[in-house]
């Protein structure tokens, strides 16, 4: 079963869509699905939306809200934070654990570059409330990159509002950004990761993804390498290893933990 769903946070309609396995009555497993930056609950590719019903095959449902500022939620997009997509975030997957076909220890989180970020910051903040992890080149480099484009610009200081690749942002996302600690934030988390990241990404550079395995999750985190892939895995083979990875992690762990 495939609907569209809706969830009131922080006065905001957060406007999503919820795959379930057949089987009324049935509590399942869990993925949430957190997008990237400029994207909506599709994602690039549609690959949320493949990724989702390929999910629901295997027993494991799902949701994708749209951020607020995104897609057909409510909000501008100039008005978005990190920090807000976390609440955001956690109100998701409060959302889940209420959920009456929901079993709550068997919730994972994943996200794609920005989602990625917050993604982990979540599963940090609530390590007891997720029982898998997937980062997908998740963007903890965010700071630099603000950094970068405010020296590219000539910006000591970012304006109230500006253009971001044909994209109007507040002042308030770099400032947010500048502040982030992602890595800290990160590191409570002790269940099972995934990272997966295309090996030519010239946006979040692959030594991100390195230095999430080796400072913040060490030998639980499994990494895949999409050879050649670029951030947003713009070739349909390079996406179909994205999809069978995160299925494979996420579906079979999750029959064997059936009671």
């Amino acid at each position: 079963m495939q609907r569209a769903v809706e969830l009131h946070c922080q006065g905001r309609v957060l406007r999503g869509m919820e795959h379930i396995p057949d089987g009324p009555g049935e509590r399942w497993p869990w993925l949430v699905l957190l997008h990237s930056f400029g994207a909506t609950k599709v994602e690039t590719h549609r690959l949320y939306v493949r990724l989702s019903r390929r999910l629901q095959q295997r027993g494991v449902a799902s949701v994708r809200f749209d951020f607020s500022g995104s897609g057909e939620s409510d909000g501008e997009f100039a008005e978005m934070t990190v920090s807000g997509g976390l609440a955001e975030a956690h109100a998701i997957l409060d959302y889940v654990r209420s959920h009456p076909q929901a079993d709550t220890a068997r919730v994972s989180v994943a996200g794609f570059s920005l989602g990625g970020l917050v993604a982990g910051m979540l599963a940090g903040d609530r390590p007891g409330d997720v029982a898998r992890l997937v980062l997908l080149a998740p963007a903890a480099n965010l700071p630099e990159l603000v950094r970068e484009m405010a020296a590219s610009a000539g910006m000591a200081q970012p304006p109230e509002v500006f253009d971001y690749e044909g994209d109007l942002l507040g002042r308030s996302f770099a400032e947010d950004a500048l502040q982030l600690q992602p890595w800290q934030r990160s590191k409570p988390y002790q269940g099972p990761v995934l990272l997966v990241h295309g090996s030519a990404d010239t946006r979040v550079p692959p030594a991100v993804t390195e230095t999430y395995q080796a400072k913040v999750y060490g030998g639980r985190a499994q990494v895949v390498w999409v050879d050649g892939a670029d951030h947003t895995f713009n070739r349909h083979v390079w996406q179909e290893q994205v999809i069978a990875a995160v299925v494979e992690f996420v579906a079979p762990q999750m029959k064997e933990e059936t009671p």
